[in-house]
């Protein structure tokens, strides 16, 4: 697991963004797992070797992760989710599901309560946690998609599990073709150089190995950060003005966080971004989640990056 990732997500959920319910999290073995003895189940491997065995779809799922959630709705199974963390709020009828669990935690004795089929993790959680939950016969799943091709298979699999095989194939298709579509639009056009601000006290880039890295290079542009140490490093205020991006790119993650406030910065006046008026804040919460909207948010950067391609 990349640890940088989760260090991601902590931080984000610190601003209300995303919804990562542990840290140091550590595998729960496959053997913990039900064993498949019938030849009509249904087995689906997750991200951590873990066997996910279903006689007939889940009909009570609990999701602790706004991009699973938005993935359990994509593929029509949000009529199943009977409980989801503080920081899902899409689509609009999350909103009314019961909230299990914060930046603070999981609230364990109310998930088993609920007595869900399934309870989908963002990585693979917690052993204690996991342990009782087994206990109680309930079945765990961990994902931890960290590229587009990545995300994808999270659907499909997602799907799988879900008994929505076709419409998690459908979903899957419309975003290839979605990808397709943008990514000939910018053909042939000039690479910018790009910074993509993670946090600014201290300042944090989106390095390699981060999808935010992949989804700046499918753009068409030059991550900056692309040869730092870490998926979300540190980064020099002074090496920030050396490389001087082109495009500065950042998540509205802050209500004081504005184009303005960033150009006022000390020495960011230096910067051909600022000079050029090439500071963009992009959705927060569509660019940090890995689920079915993650193309809306290579579009946005490709209109950052290529504003002569926006339609």
């Amino acid at each position: 697991m990349k640890k940088g990732f989760l260090l991601l997500l902590v931080m984000m959920l610190a601003i209300g963004l995303l919804a990562g319910c542990s840290t140091e999290p550590e595998t729960v073995q496959p053997e913990e797992q039900p064993e498949a003895q019938e030849e009509n189940l249904e087995e689906t491997m997750d991200d951590f070797g873990n066997a996910i065995i279903f006689e007939n779809p889940p009909e009570r799922i609990i999701s602790l992760a706004p991009s699973n959630t938005e993935i359990l709705f994509a593929i029509g199974a949000g009529d199943k989710v009977v409980g989801v963390t503080t920081y899902d709020d899409y689509p609009e009828e999350v909103l009314d599901i019961e909230k299990i669990g914060d930046f603070n935690g999981i609230n364990l004795e109310r998930i088993i309560e609920l007595e869900p089929d399934l309870v989908i993790n963002y990585g693979d959680g917690v052993t204690e946690e996991n342990e009782r939950l087994l206990e109680a016969g309930i079945q765990i799943a961990g994902f931890e998609p960290e590229s587009i091709e990545e995300i994808t298979d999270t659907i499909l699999r997602i799907g799988e599990i879900t008994g929505h095989k076709q419409e998690a194939l459908d979903i899957v298709d419309e975003m290839n073709s979605k990808e397709a579509e943008l990514l000939a639009k910018i053909e042939g056009l000039e690479n910018k150089t790009v910074f993509y601000e993670i946090w600014h006290e201290p300042l944090m880039a989106a390095g390699p190995g981060s999808f935010v890295d992949e989804l700046i290079v499918i753009a068409g542009g030059e991550n900056i950060a692309g040869d730092a140490e870490g998926d979300y490093p540190q980064f020099d205020l002074e090496q920030l003005i050396e490389r001087n991006p082109e495009v500065y790119l950042t998540a509205n993650d802050l209500p004081e966080k504005t184009v303005e406030s960033i150009k006022e910065r000390p020495g960011y006046s230096e910067i051909d971004a600022i000079k050029n008026d090439r500071v963009y804040l992009i959705d927060g919460n569509v660019i940090s989640r890995p689920g079915p909207r993650i193309i809306q948010a290579l579009e946005m950067i490709i209109e950052a990056i290529h504003p002569e391609v926006k339609n």
